[in-house]
């Protein structure tokens, strides 16, 4: 899930990683694009295919109705990799320019995991966050690995 992505190129080549895990997309809107852009186009090319992509109003109603998700952000207190992901776990990434929201800081911190990188970097990618978080929960699951 991208909780209001900025950047085309960004959510198309999440949709390559979409593709090749067979995952699914969850988008919440506003976004900072049309899905017309040729620039989510030309970074997804054909791999739309297959790709269930899903818009929706509200974060919030999506966490109410989900016991099993997972926020990343460079604020988060626990590495990515101390969570154990369950079969079908929704994993959420906040906006390249604002990240997610404050009420998810306060009230799932408990679920809020961080990449470690060097303390020279700001972030990292988005498209690069997801790719490395989703195929560490696949590695946990066995599910594609």
């Amino acid at each position: 899930m991208l909780f209001e992505p900025r950047i085309p190129q960004n959510t198309g080549n999440i949709i390559r990683t979409a593709n090749a895990t067979r995952s699914n997309i969850i988008l919440v809107k506003p976004l900072g694009f049309s899905l017309a852009s040729r620039h989510l186009k030309r970074a997804g090319l054909d791999y739309f295919e297959g790709v269930t992509v899903q818009l929706v109003d509200s974060l919030e109603e999506v966490i109410k109705e989900n016991d099993s998700f997972f926020c990343f952000s460079t604020l988060g207190k626990r590495k990515y990799t101390d969570f154990s992901y369950p079969v079908g776990a929704t994993l959420i990434f906040g906006a390249e320019t604002h990240g997610l929201p404050d009420w998810i800081h306060e009230r799932h911190s408990d679920r809020i995991g961080l990449i470690p990188m060097s303390n020279t970097a700001r972030s990292l990618n988005l498209s690069t966050s997801v790719g490395i978080v989703v195929y560490e929960a696949l590695r946990q699951t066995q599910i594609l690995l």
